[in-house]
């Protein structure tokens, strides 16, 4: 066994290209403004054991200060556990954080599949018994804005378009912060009209809708235009299983939720309440792998779908052993608008919009663990706080 001895999280910067802010600083709030930089923060985790392993993770989708925070909070706890235990830690670090939202529990687990992937020399993908080596992915738009960018339905369709090229099959509106329901149920008639029959259409308000009578209006839209999924369209915050439940009695379109809730048990009630068609699921959000594998499996046993949210090695290990997935996430994306992945890999890892191949898949990495190499160099001159626990 491997006794952890040391636990460090890098917190660290670096410039976005021709993206500027809405609002708030967040990834949500970022929208095309040409030749603009915006200073983005992220962080890195890192697990050092006894007898010379390291497990690592950077950040993607995670990296909030609120999710700092609670990994800052969590991360003593390592000290001193065997590093091979993850089901026993996971247990653990879950109900430390039972007064919270969890969403700082995430980068350590995936960090300690990294250093038991590096202790036996294979994949997180092995590990898990995964199987699947490329993955089908969907481009996921940035929000619309209003001058420039994704600023109309023209807008979104050009770039439909243009992802369809690319190699792309399938295709994510995230519209304007506004909620304007005949505005976003344009978008989406729009948008099948120009790509025909030849992708699969979703669309996630992130809640912008005011109204639970605003989201059955864009459903209807979506039921109009066949769209694959319906997603957290209404400002309960994607959390009410009565009014998601009402919604999909009322409409034909797939719901998706569960982004929003963390950790298996509440994941299932929202199946059990026929709330939702698909489950939200994301190792960064929902306490790892660890936690990420119990939702797929839940899933599984009711008959449904876990749809894995947003990009990341973690990601594509997760969905690589995960019968029950369909498209993996490519976010955020937008014409001349990067996702804001840190630029932070020496291996040739990608989750960049052009990275696609020309079968509209990714490729799941191969290595020992998560199977990336990264930059820390990089990582250390553009350092902006450094945690260390012994």
């Amino acid at each position: 066994m491997s006794r952890i001895t040391k636990v460090e999280v890098h917190v660290f910067q670096f410039d976005a290209a021709n993206l500027g802010m809405t609002r708030a600083a967040s990834v949500g709030a970022l929208e095309y403004v040409k030749g603009a930089k915006t200073r983005l923060t992220k962080y890195a985790v890192a697990v050092m054991t006894d007898n010379g392993l390291r497990g690592e993770y950077v950040t993607h989708w995670v990296g909030s200060a609120a999710a700092l925070g609670s990994t800052i909070m969590l991360a003593p706890f390592l000290v001193g556990r065997e590093a091979e235990q993850r089901e026993a830690i996971y247990d653990d670090l879950k109900r430390e954080s039972r007064q919270f939202d969890h969403m700082g529990h995430g980068p350590l687990d995936i960090a300690l599949w990294d250093l038991a992937g590096k202790k036996y020399g294979v994949s997180v993908t092995e590990l898990l018994g995964g199987y699947r080596a490329r993955l089908p992915a969907y481009a996921s738009t940035y929000h619309a804005q209003h001058s420039g960018g994704l600023d109309s339905k023209e807008a979104f369709g050009d770039f439909a378009l243009a992802c369809r090229e690319m190699g792309y099959t399938a295709f994510k509106i995230h519209g304007w912060h506004e909620g304007d329901k005949r505005k976003e149920a344009a978008n989406v008639l729009h948008a099948r009209k120009v790509v025909g029959d030849t992708m699969e259409l979703m669309i996630d308000p992130a809640c912008e809708l005011r109204t639970f009578a605003d989201a059955l209006y864009v459903g209807r839209a979506c039921d109009e235009a066949n769209f694959f999924w319906y997603e957290d369209p209404f400002r309960d915050s994607g959390v009410s299983q009565y009014a998601h439940r009402k919604l999909r009695e009322m409409i034909r379109t797939p719901i998706l939720q569960t982004e929003h809730i963390r950790g298996v048990e509440p994941k299932a009630d929202f199946l059990i309440a026929n709330a939702t068609d698909f489950l939200r699921v994301d190792p960064e959000y929902d306490m790892g792998i660890t936690g990420a594998m119990k939702i797929a499996h839940i899933a599984e046993g009711f008959g449904v779908d876990a749809e894995v949210h947003a990009c990341g090695p973690a990601h594509r290990h997760c969905m690589a052993a995960m019968r029950n997935s369909n498209y993996y996430e490519i976010a955020l994306v937008g014409p001349d608008m990067p996702n804001a992945v840190p630029p932070v890999y020496t291996c040739g890892y990608s989750d960049a919009l052009e990275a696609v191949g020309k079968d509209g898949c990714f490729a799941v990495p191969t290595g020992p663990g998560l199977g990336v190499t990264y930059d820390w160099d990089f990582i250390a001159k553009n350092r902006v706080a450094l945690h260390e626990f012994r």
